[in-house]
């Protein structure tokens, strides 16, 4: 967008100037298709780190399930994931980019369990125990087979998380995320 700047002079002897930008052509501009396959785009790279953030929160949750004990590092885990998706909220093209895999992700582990472990073991970090970090006391994340999203796929937070983004770019954009306006 190119933007004229226009000072116009108020009204009475205040000698107060008010600056008005009145929107011009669209020379050398992003198009609208391009905004929205940027936004797609987006969306597709956002889904790595919401897909292994919320695996690790689903086993740091697990693990301390088991010993009965606290889990911060769940809540830094799904406190980023949370952050992600309110910034994917505000696109709806990345809402959609995000959602739309991540929602079809749950659905399989909800659907066909055992296809759903096959793919998941087909995708990198699957062969070192799960995630391309470590735990925070340094112990493996899970057996060698278990493959990464099996815990927050068998749970149903990626087709939680995966809903809650396709409903958001559903939504009019005055019910949208405050991010977004």
């Amino acid at each position: 967008m190119i933007y004229d700047v226009k000072a116009v002079a108020l009204p009475g002897d205040s000698g107060l100037t008010c600056v008005i930008g009145v929107r011009g052509g669209d020379e050398g501009g992003v198009t609208r298709e391009n905004r929205h396959l940027v936004g797609a785009a987006a969306g597709v790279a956002a889904l790595v780190p919401v897909y292994y953030l919320t695996e690790a929160a689903a086993r740091a949750l697990r693990t301390s399930s088991a010993t009965f004990g606290p889990a911060p590092a769940a809540l830094g885990y799904l406190a980023a994931v949370a952050v992600i998706v309110t910034l994917l909220t505000a696109w709806p093209a990345a809402a959609l980019g995000c959602g739309i895999p991540l929602a079809a992700a749950g659905a399989v582990f909800a659907l066909d369990l055992n296809a759903a472990l096959g793919v998941a073991g087909s995708l990198p970090w699957a062969r070192e125990g799960g995630l391309p970090w470590s735990q925070p006391d340094g112990v493996p994340w899970a057996e060698l087979t278990e493959p990464p999203g099996t815990m927050a796929g068998m749970t149903g937070l990626y087709t939680i998380i995966g809903a809650l983004l396709v409903l958001s770019a559903l939504l009019p954009g005055r019910l949208r995320s405050v991010l977004g306006r």
